[in-house]
């Protein structure tokens, strides 16, 4: 069986609470866009796909409706989403701090910020590893992208918990320890190809 047996070739997400949240959108376009360049997903019991993945809120769950390219059933697994609450939070927190930086750049404050979102970020896809587990086998990598995805589901449900984004292309300009640095948030690789 080769690799690209057990990957995701596509993944849908519920689309049924749209609120339009430019931000939350262009994190799922970068989360999807990473996820299906690279991944390793690997159904427990299944001879291999590829795979489409279907991601749903319901209640205080997570639906995830894996199937084969040709349509075929492999796997519905429900993941309670009450242990990932705490870190849905704390990533909440976190990325308001890191907006609010960016008004007033320092780059050794924006620096432990953003260690600070990656150490969240690492804790959720291991938990999200563990729980995932029983049913589906992934790497460190593909359950980071399912966390943004996950965390922009949950996030539409409670958007008023959502922090404010700057604006894609927004460049500031910062000065720590007399040397210029240019902070820029970059449109993602889905929006140029829109």
């Amino acid at each position: 069986m080769t690799a690209a047996m057990f990957r995701v070739y596509d993944v849908s997400l519920d689309g049924s609470l749209r609120v339009r949240n430019l931000h939350l959108d262009r994190e799922q376009a970068i989360a999807v866009d990473d996820l299906l360049e690279y991944n390793t997903f690997v159904p427990v019991g299944h001879e291999g796909g590829p795979y489409r993945l279907s991601l749903a809120l319901s209640d205080a769950r997570l639906a995830l409706d894996i199937t084969t390219e040709t349509g075929a059933h492999v796997v519905r697994h429900y993941l309670s989403l009450t242990t990932l609450r705490r870190l849905f939070k704390d990533y909440f927190r976190i990325c308001e701090s890191y907006n609010n930086a960016l008004t007033r750049p320092n780059p050794q404050r924006l620096e432990a910020i953003d260690m600070g979102r990656r150490t969240v970020h690492d804790n959720a896809s291991e938990l999200l590893r563990e729980r995932l587990a029983p049913k589906v086998i992934v790497d460190k990598n593909t359950a980071r992208r399912l966390f943004t995805l996950i965390y922009s589901l949950f996030s539409e449900r409670h958007l008023a918990s959502v922090p404010v984004a700057p604006q894609p292309g927004l460049r500031k300009l910062c000065k720590g320890a007399g040397i210029g640095i240019t902070i820029c948030i970059e449109p993602s690789r889905a929006e140029l190809r829109k």
